[in-house]
């Protein structure tokens, strides 16, 4: 199932990045002022955690899109070692084509994948098109065992809340229950786990601290 379900994703995408081109409206956002926003939340799992005389981690940016986080990593000053993964290939290719310059490694293959520092996920929970609840909740919590299995430190996710205002939620998106994704992280993979529901946005981030 999960493997269908990221083709099915792998698709949505490649349809809005021939839409929109290599922009927040490409991968789903609205203005490039949340996406940037929801980038600052979800750093905060490695800006709190890296030393001041650290030399630069790694940091694996599952969903990458067309590499929108490599561009704000830059603009705000951090540097790290940076590893793109995204399910589509018209994604990675317009990632690879954006940042020619760069030594950073954008993927499509799910075993080229190797563990970072630090995992990062934006948005990639949020759409799921068709998929019933159950199934998509099944591809979520997976998803989110990796992103443990893929980090030696930690690792920041974020998702749509059930907090949001019922009349202006979707049947084709994905909302969890914030407390519900708490409880899980710090039962399964951390005692330091964070969760940040104070941002104008109708979402959370949760960060997990290894």
């Amino acid at each position: 199932m999960s493997e269908t379900i990221r083709q099915a994703i792998g698709r949505y995408y490649e349809d809005r990045l021939s839409q929109f081109g290599p922009t927040p409206r490409g991968v789903d956002w609205n203005s490039a002022e949340s996406q940037a926003l929801r980038f600052d939340k979800l750093l905060e799992v490695l800006v709190a955690s890296r030393r001041q005389d650290e030399p630069a981690v790694s940091l694996l940016d599952v969903g990458c899109g067309y590499g929108a986080l490599l561009d704000h990593l830059k603009a705000v000053g951090i540097t790290v070692d940076y590893r793109g993964f995204d399910v589509s290939e018209a994604m990675v290719a317009a990632a690879r084509a954006r940042h020619q310059a760069s030594q950073s490694a954008f993927t499509s293959r799910v075993e080229a994948i190797e563990p970072a520092s630090f995992a990062v996920a934006s948005g990639i929970f949020n759409v799921k098109l068709h998929h019933s609840v159950e199934q998509w909740r099944g591809y979520v919590l997976e998803t989110i065992g990796a992103l443990d299995e893929l980090s030696t430190r930690g690792f920041a996710f974020n998702m749509l809340s059930t907090y949001s205002d019922p009349e202006k939620r979707r049947d084709d998106l994905f909302y969890a229950d914030p407390c519900e994704m708490f409880d899980l992280c710090k039962r399964r993979f951390a005692t330091r786990v964070a969760l940040l529901h104070d941002y104008p946005l109708f979402e959370f981030t949760v960060i997990v601290r290894k």
